[in-house]
C-alpha cells in the first residue's frame, strides 16, 4: 500500500479530530498511521495561515505531527526543481511541492483540491 501524503486542509481536519475527512481517509490514516507523510511544506502553510489568522489551526503542528505517529518530508532541492518543471495546471507553490513529493515518495495525497487531479499523482478524496 501506497504511504499517504497529507494536504494541508486534511492535516488540519485531522487536529480537529475529524469533522469533515471522509470515512475512507479517515480509516486509511488511522490503518495507517506509521506512513503518513506530512510535508514541511504543509506546516508551512498551516502556521503561515494560523498566524494570519486565515486558519484555526494547533500552534505545536510539529508536536501534533509527532504524536499522531505521522512522518515528517523534507523538502528536498530535486522537489523544489520537480514542483517548478510541473506543468501550470495549478498555480499553488505549496500545492505543486506536494504534488512533486508524492510523486518522488509514491505517495497518495489525501486532498480536496480537485486541480490536483490533473497531474499524474495518485490522490484520496479528503473531505466527506
Amino acid at each position: 500500500m501506497n504511504p499517504l501524503l497529507l494536504d494541508s486542509h486534511a492535516l488540519v481536519w485531522w487536529f480537529e479530530d475529524h469533522p469533515r475527512l471522509s470515512p475512507l481517509a479517515l480509516q486509511a490514516i488511522e490503518e495507517q498511521a506509521d506512513q503518513v507523510l506530512v510535508s514541511a511544506a504543509s506546516v508551512m502553510e498551516i502556521e503561515v495561515k494560523r498566524l494570519k489568522g486565515k486558519l484555526t489551526a494547533p500552534d505545536d503542528v510539529l508536536a501534533q505531527v509527532e504524536d499522531a505517529g505521522f512522518r515528517l518530508l523534507d523538502i528536498t532541492p530535486d522537489n523544489a526543481l520537480d514542483a517548478a518543471r510541473l506543468p501550470r495546471h495549478h498555480g499553488d507553490p505549496f500545492d505543486r511541492l506536494l504534488i512533486a513529493q508524492a510523486q518522488a515518495e509514491a505517495a497518495t495525497l489525501v486532498t480536496d483540491d480537485e486541480a490536483i487531479t490533473a497531474y499524474d499523482v495518485p490522490t484520496m478524496r479528503a473531505r466527506g
